[in-house]
């Protein structure tokens, strides 16, 4: 049941533009879904066909006044070009940003049902795009840290450098030094973190072998409920899990896993959201050396003096904008004001050392 409505031009056009916008949002779950198969493709099937009863909604409101068909915002637009060629995370994260914006609260003419369609869509959408983000985190972490890292920490190096007044081949073989010693450092640090960490979480892991051990439990002891509240289980919880394990064997003494607890799954999840050390010491080091390269590109090409540290600065901020703003997207978070956060981090650091540079040169003046 919508709320009290009158039918002016500009109730019309707004209708006209919400079903546009419904229909655009349907065939971008419906393209989604034709690159993924099982339960995500069921998912974004059944939120193409909810888009589909708001559709009808708006069109029944409308009625003989329905017209030409209409294009959908921009941003949905965009969305369905993304989803038709990638269908990626990134386009997940950007459907996610655009249910959160959806205009029905504040309008007479939606049905609370639709709002909470729409609120309820959001979720649905991050939930899909948590799987994504959670499949890349380990090595996006390690490849997100590498660039900025190797942006920031070279162009302070190049830019603290150069204040000095030294020649510019010197910066140049300085800022190369910087990027190989940053990207090998930061691919052995990541190397030895993320194996590090994996070999704790793997510590964690239930040994198999301690199943040969359930035949032979004290049933009146029942000690295995012990290794359930370990795990999290509440004691209630617990002796019902291992009173139904020592049935089992007690009928066929094949023994039962006890990494039948919840642990395992979150144990699983969690190697997963880290990724493999070896992957996250290559991302890192193929990043921090591209985002390294690029304040000494300048000097490369044979740029010297305040022309070499201007482009350099550009090269660099266009790069910390463009990360960010990734970041942002993946996130769920604002892109424009992740970007901007990263560029006023980055250009902080680099201004410090550079004004360090010219108070050197000026003492040795």
């Amino acid at each position: 049941m919508t709320k009290d409505r009158t039918r002016g031009k500009s109730d019309i056009r707004r209708w006209q533009q919400y079903l546009a916008d419904e229909r655009a949002e349907a065939a971008v779950y419906r393209d989604l879904a034709g690159r993924r198969t099982g339960e995500e493709r069921e998912i974004l099937l059944a939120l193409a066909e909810a888009e589909g009863r708001h559709e009808a909604h708006w069109r029944d409101l409308l009625g003989e006044q329905v017209g030409a068909p209409r294009r959908g915002a921009p941003r949905t637009r965009l969305l369905g070009f993304l989803a038709r060629r990638f269908g990626s995370v990134f386009v997940l994260a950007l459907a996610q940003r655009a249910e959160a914006r959806s205009p029905y609260d504040a309008d007479a003419d939606a049905t609370d049902a639709m709002a909470a369609d729409e609120r309820i869509h959001e979720e649905v959408v991050r939930g899909l795009a948590a799987r994504g983000r959670m499949r890349l985190s380990g090595t996006f972490r390690a490849a997100v840290f590498g660039v900025n890292d190797g942006l920031v920490s070279n162009l302070a190096l190049v830019l603290g450098i150069g204040a000095t007044g030294v020649p510019a081949a010197t910066i140049m073989f300085t800022g190369i030094a910087g990027l190989l010693a940053g990207a090998l450092s930061m691919g052995a640090g990541e190397y030895v973190s993320v194996r590090s960490q994996r070999e704790l979480l793997e510590a964690s892991t239930p040994n198999p072998d301690a199943r040969s051990a359930l035949p032979h439990l004290d049933l009146a002891a029942n000690e295995l409920t012990l290794v359930y509240r370990a795990r999290g289980m509440s004691p209630e919880e617990a002796e019902k899990h291992a009173d139904e394990v020592l049935r089992t064997v007690a009928i066929a003494t094949g023994g039962m896993d006890l990494s039948a607890a919840r642990a395992p799954a979150v144990v699983h999840d969690e190697h997963e959201a880290i990724g493999t050390g070896m992957g996250a010491a290559v991302s890192s080091f193929l990043f921090f050396a591209s985002g390294a390269l690029l304040p000494v590109l300048p000097y490369l090409f044979g740029l010297s003096g305040v022309a070499a540290i201007v482009v350099a600065a550009v090269l660099v901020g266009i790069a910390l904008l463009i990360t960010g703003a990734i970041v942002g997207l993946l996130s769920g978070g604002p892109p424009l004001k992740r970007a901007l956060r990263q560029l006023a981090i980055g250009f902080g650091a680099a201004g410090v050392t550079y004004v360090l540079g010219l108070l050197f040169n000026t003492s040795i003046g």
